[in-house]
């Protein structure tokens, strides 16, 4: 019975597989029945054109055949009119005589009747849209000249209802004068506007298509390749001629991406719709992600006919997000980490801390003077300078958890298990070293100092807030004490900060309310001994604490920029009462106010000193500006260029403490200066036969020989006034003379001069 069974399956099977023959057999005579229909359709359509291009030219013999037998002529005008009915053409004959042309179908393509339209220049040539006019006259006179066989033109005429229709115009010469020329033509005209608008739809559409930025393919059924543009081209690699007629398999290397294309194309066929992400190959192997988006197209069987792709290159988009979630946690310019992943790394060493109980040590590094750095060389500098001091960051602490960048020259060091203090503070020595390492920097060799604060979890802070704050604290001690080293925070460094900030809001208020006040320190021309000009000093008259020494109040305004409006506030002063001694008619005395460079960095100086000297009508020959040597050169050419604008005012100039400088000599000749004063530090232990009293004696001889005049500042003792004349120094202050006093009292000071005189 198996055997039988096997058997009976078996021829089974066998029919089965003869009845699929014979149907694979009936499909294939089926397709070469359809291909021969095929042919044989087109056959006929060649035919049709064929006849319709025989058609027009049978049109014009039977009109010259229409004089030979009127039983002729009227099958002709039978057959003719049927033939123009069917194709919508108007036919027209044109007596070029008299210009009397006669026309059919003049209602249905024009909208006009017949005897609005009897000659052509009169009735027709007005309707004609301007552009045109040239190109149609062309191709007549062409003809006419028997330049061309047949006259055929495109043109644009204003139907009877306003609107532009296109026209196709096709005639012939049918009979010429005994000297040849053409005194008749005949021919058909139609409206074309329907194919126009066809052809510019296309126009479009296939500048569209080769125009897109996005990638756009267009399959057959077969998912084979019938047309790709330019951006296909150019993002997968791939040419037109590479891939037409091609499946879209051949492109696809991977047995993942081919098992992806049959889910995607079984989607296709039940929503006719897909779009998603795929890992694309481009021709060279490179692998890229794209976006891509497939649309299908059926027939009116509802047959799938083509499927038009649109994809784009998601390669840029993906490096802009990378780019983006790399900058959101990383500083561009160093490669250290930002303030933001900075905070999130803080607290989850802090996390750590409090499940482990061990320690953690933040440090907050300050690059010292990198303002005045960057102002003076410049962003690029500036740039490369931070991008060094990161990394020697990065080599001398590779123990750190955590590099951060905080703010343009702020850094913070994360250490867990960093030991003992004393292993600390050999880190953070060692670490100030190595930043203090000469480096070469477009051009310039520089020597950049940090200051460093440090602060511990827990031992002085439980929370992140205040580990920062407290870390910050220590930097801004460790800047104070004049950079380049570390301080640890201490609650006393705290109380310090307070009253420090304390004081700088009192300090703002002084500037308010008026708590400040101009002292006159006088100099002295040891020329006739006379007093002849005095300095402006500040005073700070506090309603509670007194009088506050100017070190108490200085520094902290040359830090919190509070400096300029108290340098401003002197001068007006100053200027003021130099105008008004100079109106009670005491002295003309030349008033000489310091500078900061927080007020040739904001770079309305020369315009603030013309406003004050114009407000208060005081002579700029008695106004004198001193700048710090140290100042001078930490930003020469701005100084210079500043200087020679105030020197255009008539202002006089001057350098204090000259002499404290590394490189002093070598500029002063640059600087259009008046006057040089001597730093009080040679002027304290001068004597006879001294090193500073060399050095005194030899400021005072290169200073005349540029033509400057020395002032001595700190004179206390008449031994010391002695040698200054001796060497012929020109001015002296200090308190041999007078110690900085009220106007009022320097007003008596004058009228002691006057009565010993």
């Amino acid at each position: 019975r198996l055997v039988q069974h096997s058997l009976l399956r078996r021829f089974q099977n066998q029919a089965l597989i003869d009845n699929l023959e014979h149907a694979r057999q009936q499909a294939e005579g089926l397709n070469l029945e359809l291909a021969r229909e095929v042919e044989q359709r087109r056959r006929a359509e060649r035919g049709l054109r064929q006849a319709h291009d025989q058609l027009e030219m049978r049109v014009a013999e039977r009109t010259l055949e229409l004089d030979e037998t009127t039983h002729e002529l009227s099958k002709s005008e039978a057959r003719l009119s049927l033939a123009l009915e069917a194709s919508h053409l108007g036919l027209w004959d044109w007596n070029l005589v008299t210009d009397e042309v006669h026309h059919s179908n003049l209602e249905e393509l024009f909208g006009l009747g017949q005897d609005q339209v009897r000659a052509v220049l009169t009735d027709l040539k007005p309707r004609l849209h301007p552009d045109d006019t040239g190109l149609l006259k062309r191709a007549l006179v062409a003809h006419l000249k028997g330049d061309s066989e047949g006259y055929a033109v495109e043109y644009r005429f204003r139907h009877a209802d306003g609107r532009w229709i296109w026209i196709e115009d096709r005639g012939r010469a049918v009979e010429r004068d005994a000297s040849g020329a053409v005194i008749r033509m005949i021919g058909t005209r139609r409206d074309i506007s329907l194919r126009k608008r066809l052809q510019e739809q296309q126009q479009l559409a296939a500048t569209v298509f080769e125009a897109a930025s996005e990638g756009i393919v267009i399959l057959d059924a077969d998912y084979r390749f019938l047309s790709v543009n330019e951006a296909f081209t150019r993002v997968t690699g791939y040419r037109q001629d590479e891939v037409l007629e091609q499946s879209v398999t051949t492109l696809v290397s991977s047995r993942e991406a081919r098992r992806q294309y049959e889910l995607i194309r079984q989607e296709l066929e039940n929503t006719s719709h897909w779009q998603g992400e795929l890992i694309e190959t481009r021709k060279n192997g490179e692998l890229y992600p794209q976006w891509l988006r497939l649309d299908v197209v059926r027939d009116s069987r509802g047959a799938i006919s083509h499927i038009v792709g649109f994809f784009a290159d998601l390669s840029a988009r993906r490096e802009a997000e990378e780019r983006l979630r790399y900058l959101s946690h990383y500083d561009e310019l160093t490669g250290l980490a930002n303030r933001t992943l900075f905070k999130e790394r803080l607290h989850e060493a802090a996390q750590r801390v409090r499940q482990s109980g061990q320690s953690l040590a933040l440090l907050h590094i300050d690059l010292d003077r990198f303002k005045l750095l960057n102002d003076s060389l410049g962003h690029e500098v500036a740039d490369q300078l931070l991008r060094q001091m990161s990394r020697r960051l990065t080599q001398a602490i590779p123990e750190a958890d955590t590099l951060a960048r905080l703010s343009s020259d702020e850094f913070a060091v994360v250490l867990d298990n960093y030991g003992s203090l004393s292993s600390l503070a050999r880190i953070a020595s060692r670490l100030l070293a190595k930043l203090r390492t000469p480096m070469e920097v477009g051009g310039h060799e520089l020597v950049i100092s940090a200051s460093l604060g440090i602060s511990l979890m827990p031992d002085n802070a439980r929370e992140i807030s205040a580990l920062i704050s407290q870390a910050n604290m220590a930097m801004q001690h460790a800047k104070h004490l004049g950079g380049n080293t570390f301080q640890f925070f201490t609650d006393n460094l705290q109380a310090c900060t307070l009253e420090r900030l304390q004081l700088e809001n009192q300090l703002r208020k002084a500037i308010d309310e008026g708590q400040l006040e101009v002292h006159y320190q006088p100099k002295l021309c040891l020329a006739d001994d006379s007093i002849n000009a005095a300095e402006a000093l500040v005073r700070w008259q506090h309603p509670r604490l007194g009088l506050v020494p100017p070190a108490d109040f200085i520094g902290l305004a040359e830090e919190t920029g509070l400096i300029g409006a108290i340098g401003e506030f002197v001068l007006r002063e100053a200027c003021r009462q130099a105008r008004e001694w100079q109106r009670s008619g005491q002295a003309d005395i030349r008033v000489s106010v310091n500078l900061s460079m927080h007020q040739l960095r904001q770079g309305n100086l020369t315009s603030l000193v013309r406003q004050v000297l114009d407000e208060t009508e005081l002579p700029a020959r008695l106004l004198e500006l001193e700048l710090t040597e140290s100042q001078l050169l930490d930003n020469v050419e701005n100084v210079i260029t500043t200087f020679h604008q105030l020197r255009t005012l008539g202002v006089k100039l001057s350098i204090d403490d000259f002499g404290t400088g590394y490189s002093s000599l070598s500029y002063l000749k640059r600087f259009p200066v008046d006057y040089v004063k001597i730093d009080q530090s040679f002027i304290r232990d001068l004597s006879v036969g001294s090193e500073d009293a060399a050095i005194t004696r030899a400021i005072i001889a290169m200073a005349h020989s540029l033509e400057l005049q020395v002032v001595a500042e700190g004179v206390e003792t008449e031994a010391q006034l002695e040698y200054l004349k001796s060497q012929r120094c020109d001015e002296v202050q200090g308190y041999l003379i007078s110690p900085a006093v009220t106007a009022t009292a320097f007003a008596k000071l004058l009228e002691e001069q006057v009565a010993v005189l």
